[in-house]
């Protein structure tokens, strides 16, 4: 094992699968001479050439489409937003065609795409800088969407995606990208849509995504001290989901709890809290609780942005309530 940092994470991704496969490339705004915003495609223009590492105007409509079309021409694109909040300029790429055109095309098509970039807030950005996108992306037929948070989740995941035949929706976060973390020194893959038990417990089961999730383990190490056991389960898939891991740590610890970074209205935690009690309510002992941002955008201020973000605290609250303590 090696420990490297978040970013170097998902440059080793890239670096590796454009070894094996020349028909994958990498485009985006500053990915080649800056080496990327955040420095996730350092060394990459060195070595692959400017044929392969693009640097893309600033026109996300542009080079997504771009993109779309050269995966329907053999090609395997990973398309980098500098945030997915620009994404919204080339969503129109994303959903109506990235999305649809291998059923519209009778399955003549396969589009093997990765778009991807840092997702939800990253400090006092401003609140068109600092939206959650995850639900607005799982919600479209025909795209898979992956939030890690880690870099070993990270590399093997982004790998898995690229070779994917599907379009991926691969997200990060500004925040994440000098975290470091163990990786293996030789090749490794993560399925997709298979979530991860990142700590066993048996009171609780708190389920969350990306950075996000620093607070569940937060939470879970004060909780512990009072006796409460936490089972915090990573998605890393949202879609597609691993219901099964939701729903047998439910039918273990009979309470839940979901930590999300994005507003509450037609979130990743309602579908969630929908499927357990589908499938699983008669194993539930208290009401599931969702811990979300406020239902406002951003705020600029700092003292406000703490207030709109969840937080280890609130998980505490939430996880006592459902104990009934």
């Amino acid at each position: 094992m090696k420990t490297i940092q978040f970013r170097e994470a998902v440059c080793e991704a890239m670096s590796e699968e454009m070894r094996r496969d020349e028909s994958i490339y990498l485009i985006g705004e500053e990915v080649a001479e800056y080496n990327g915003a955040y420095k996730a495609s350092k060394g990459m223009l060195d070595e692959f050439g400017e044929k392969r590492v693009i640097d893309a105007p600033i026109a996300e409509l542009g080079f997504a489409g771009i993109g779309v079309g050269s995966a329907m021409n053999g090609n395997r694109p990973i398309v980098e937003f500098m945030t997915f909040n620009f994404s919204l300029v080339g969503i129109d790429q994303i959903i109506n065609n990235a999305a649809k055109m291998r059923q519209m095309s009778g399955g003549q098509f396969n589009i093997p795409i990765v778009f991807r970039g840092p997702t939800a807030s990253a400090g006092q950005l401003g609140a068109t800088h600092s939206q959650a996108f995850e639900n607005w992306y799982a919600n479209v037929p025909g795209l898979k969407v992956v939030v890690p948070s880690n870099p070993y989740d990270a590399k093997g995941l982004l790998k898995s995606a690229i070779r994917d035949d599907d379009p991926v929706i691969f997200m990060e976060s500004e925040q994440m990208y000098g975290d470091k973390g163990e990786v293996p020194e030789g090749e490794y893959l993560i399925p997709l849509g298979v979530a991860d038990i990142k700590r066993q417990g048996s009171d609780v089961t708190v389920v969350s995504f990306g950075k996000i999730i620093k607070e569940a383990f937060k939470a879970a190490e004060e909780l512990d001290k009072e006796g409460i056991s936490c089972e915090i389960i990573d998605l890393r898939t949202i879609r597609p989901m691993d219901h099964e891991a939701i729903l047998n740590s439910v039918k273990k610890t009979n309470r839940l709890v979901i930590l999300e970074e994005a507003w509450p209205f037609g979130s990743i935690s309602s579908e969630i809290t929908y499927i357990v009690q589908e499938q699983a309510f008669d194993f539930l002992d208290a009401p599931i609780q969702r811990i979300t941002t406020a239902d406002t955008p951003a705020p600029y201020s700092p003292v406000l942005l703490q207030e709109w973000l969840p937080n280890a605290n609130d998980v505490i609250n939430a996880v006592k309530k459902v104990m009934y303590k």
